[in-house]
């Protein structure tokens, strides 16, 4: 019998990954606050979109589970540069404001998809100011849902898209 997995366990990632479902038009703002002086840190984040062949989800919480899921594609990586980077509020007080901006995945969806699914992994990353530096992420994957002025098809079939393909 197949088990439950979290989109965490399913990418081999750590615990610092959350998975929620969202539109493509959503953005939102994220204020991290580190606790402690954040002078000479650096910022930044970026997302890349993978299509999954299949997710079933849990009927009593609705939560993805990835347990049969295999990653079968993908779109460019993009870094978020500009209005849509890391902004730093306060340095001494280590408050930084991150944007997950709107259209990160802009190709068609498949109503109600459980097929070919479309995930955008958004990436935080900081290093800090020691010696060695210590680089640290936190990624969130977006499972995308289709909503209303969203391209009705496969994302297979957008030009922006590469099948993965492994070597035997």
């Amino acid at each position: 019998m197949a088990g439950v997995l979290d989109f965490h366990q399913f990418v081999g990632g750590a615990d610092q990954i959350k998975c929620e479902q969202i539109f493509p038009s959503n953005q939102k703002t994220l204020l991290y606050d580190f606790d402690r002086d954040i002078s000479g840190w650096s910022f930044s984040t970026d997302y890349q979109t993978l299509i999954v062949d299949t997710v079933t989800f849990n009927r009593r919480t609705g939560e993805p589970n990835f347990s049969n899921s295999k990653v079968i594609g993908s779109f460019a990586k993009v870094d978020l540069t500009g209005d849509d980077a890391p902004d730093v509020v306060s340095a001494s007080n280590g408050t930084v404001k991150v944007y997950v901006p709107a259209g990160m995945y802009t190709g068609p969806i498949i109503p109600d998809a459980r097929k070919n699914v479309p995930i955008t992994v958004f990436s935080l990353t900081w290093t800090d100011d020691s010696t060695p530096a210590q680089i640290n992420s936190h990624r969130f994957a977006f499972v995308q849902n289709y909503e209303p002025d969203v391209s009705i098809g496969d994302p297979v079939s957008d030009a922006g898209y590469t099948a993965l393909t492994l070597a035997s």
